[in-house]
């Protein structure tokens, strides 16, 4: 997960750990809440794409889940 400070945001810190996390810990594929258009914007913007969608989140709570994957 990946989470930045909301006093931090729009300063390049998101993008600096994603691009450490695909440079050094081969992430290529991550998971997102549907109802957070912000962090699927920032996603795209890196290069990730939709794969797969869910209804609920892995424990069953009704939050819809995009699969996203590293568009190469």
């Amino acid at each position: 997960m990946l989470f930045v400070n909301p006093d931090h945001r729009e300063h390049g810190v998101g993008k600096q750990l994603l691009e450490h996390g695909i440079a050094h810990h081969n992430v290529s594929e991550l998971t997102v809440n549907e109802q957070n258009p912000q962090a699927i914007e920032f996603y795209q913007h890196m290069g990730f794409v939709t794969y797969r969608r869910t209804e609920q989140d892995e424990e069953g709570g009704p939050y819809p889940l995009l699969y996203m994957r590293l568009h190469q």
